[in-house]
C-alpha cells in the first residue's frame, strides 16, 4: 500500500471515527428524551402505556421523507426502529408473543415491529398466542393474517370473533423458502417437512424437484427444521432464520412459486391506537340472510367515499350456511367521515365489531 494512498484513507477513517462519536453522543441524548416523555407522563398520572404505535409510524414516515441517500430507505427504517426499540427498553422491554418456536417467520415478523429489545415469547400454538396477551403475560401479539400466495390464515379470523384484544399494528414480512438439509444432493432427500402453508407455497417447485418426497406438515417452518437436522435424508422449508437457529444448511435458496410470496401479520395489544395520518380499519360484520344484502352493507361506505381494501368471506361458526365478513378499510375510526360511515354501518348489519385502527405498514 503506498504512502498516498494510506494518507487518503487515514483522513477518511478519521472523520469516520468523529463521526462515529457524534451518533454515540446523539443517540444517547435521544435516549436521555425518551426517558423525560415517560416521566411527564407518569408525573400528568398518564403512565398506563408506553408504546404508541401511531407516533412510530409518523416518526418512520417523517424519516423516510427526509433520507436523501445513499442508505435506502428500507435500511434507514430498521436503523430507527432499532433505535426506538432501545430506548422504549429503558423505560420497559415490551413482551411481544408470537408463533413459536424461534426461528418462525412470525419471529421475524415480530423482530421486524419492535426491533431486537423487545422481550419476545414464542407460543406453541396461534390460540396460545392469543391467550398470551389476553393473560396479561405479554404485551402484544404478532400473528399472521393472509399470505399474497395462499390467502386468509382461518384460525387468526376465527379468534379475532371472540378476542377482546385489538388490532393495532400491521406488519409485512416478504417470504423467502428456502430447502434445508443436511444432505449434500436432493437425490438423498425422501422426506420434506414444512407448515401446510409453505408447503402449499411450494407445491409447484416440489412436484418438479422432489416429486417422491414425503411431505409431512408440521406446526410451524422452525418445528421442521428441528426434525429436518435431526434425521437423516430429510429436508425442511423455512427461512434464514431457521437455518441459522438450528444450524441446517440452505441446499436450495428461494423455492418459493411466487417471487413476491408475502405474508401479512396484525399486532393485536390491549390498547388502542391513536390516528398516525395513514391508518386503516379492520372489522368484522355480518349480514340478515336475505338477496342483496351484503352490497346493502357496503353502502354507507361507497357513499362516503371510504375506501375497502380487503373483504373476506368465513363460515359462521354457530349456524350453517351462514358467513361473516372480515373488512379493511381506509383511514382511522376516528376521522369524522369514517365515524359516520360506521355508525350506519352498525344501523345495518346483523352483527358488527370493529377490531381496531392503526397506522399503515412502514417498510
Amino acid at each position: 500500500m503506498s504512502d498516498d494512498l494510506k494518507t487518503e484513507l487515514a483522513v477518511v477513517r478519521g472523520e469516520i471515527d468523529a463521526i462515529d462519536a457524534q451518533l454515540l453522543d446523539l443517540l444517547n441524548r435521544r435516549a436521555r428524551c425518551a426517558q423525560k416523555v415517560g416521566e411527564i407522563k407518569a408525573a400528568h398520572g398518564d403512565a398506563g402505556f408506553i408504546y404508541r404505535p401511531e407516533r412510530e409510524a409518523q416518526v418512520l414516515r417523517r424519516v423516510q421523507e427526509m433520507n436523501q441517500g445513499p442508505l435506502p430507505s428500507e435500511s434507514v427504517t430498521w436503523f430507527f426502529r432499532e433505535v426506538m426499540s432501545a430506548c422504549l427498553s429503558l423505560e420497559k422491554p415490551l413482551g411481544v408473543a408470537f408463533l413459536g418456536p424461534l426461528g418462525t417467520f412470525s419471529e421475524s415478523a415480530a423482530t421486524k415491529h419492535f426491533g431486537h429489545a423487545a422481550r419476545l415469547s414464542p407460543q406453541g400454538s396461534i390460540d396460545d398466542v392469543f391467550r398470551e396477551v389476553e393473560a396479561g403475560h405479554a404485551d402484544f401479539a404478532v400473528v399472521p393474517v393472509e399470505n399474497s400466495t395462499e390467502g386468509a390464515i382461518g384460525r387468526t379470523l376465527d379468534l379475532l370473533m371472540s378476542s377482546p384484544l385489538k388490532v393495532c399494528g400491521e406488519v409485512v414480512l416478504r417470504i423467502h423458502q428456502h430447502l434445508l438439509s443436511k444432505e449434500p444432493s436432493l437425490d438423498a432427500i425422501g422426506k420434506v417437512y414444512s407448515h401446510a402453508q409453505s408447503l402449499a407455497q411450494c407445491h409447484e417447485w416440489l412436484n418438479r424437484s422432489l416429486p417422491n418426497a414425503q411431505r409431512i406438515p408440521v406446526g410451524s417452518n422452525a418445528q421442521a427444521a428441528q426434525l429436518a437436522a435431526a434425521e437423516p435424508g430429510a429436508a425442511a422449508l423455512a427461512g434464514e432464520a431457521a437455518s441459522q437457529r438450528y444450524d441446517l444448511p440452505m441446499l436450495v435458496s428461494n423455492v418459493e412459486d411466487e417471487p413476491n410470496n408475502t405474508t401479512r401479520f396484525i399486532v393485536l395489544g390491549r390498547q388502542e391506537s391513536g390516528a398516525s395520518g395513514r391508518d386503516k380499519t379492520s372489522l368484522i360484520m355480518s349480514a340478515p340472510n336475505r338477496t342483496g344484502s351484503l352490497c346493502e352493507l357496503l353502502v354507507p361506505l361507497s357513499e362516503a367515499g371510504v375506501s375497502m381494501t380487503r373483504l373476506e368471506s368465513r363460515p359462521a361458526r354457530h349456524t350453517l350456511w351462514e358467513y361473516v365478513f372480515y373488512v379493511d378499510i381506509e383511514g382511522h375510526k376516528d376521522e369524522p367521515v369514517v365515524a359516520k360511515a360506521l355508525a350506519e354501518l352498525a344501523g345495518r348489519a346483523a352483527y358488527l365489531k370493529v377490531l381496531g385502527s392503526y397506522p399503515v405498514a412502514v417498510y
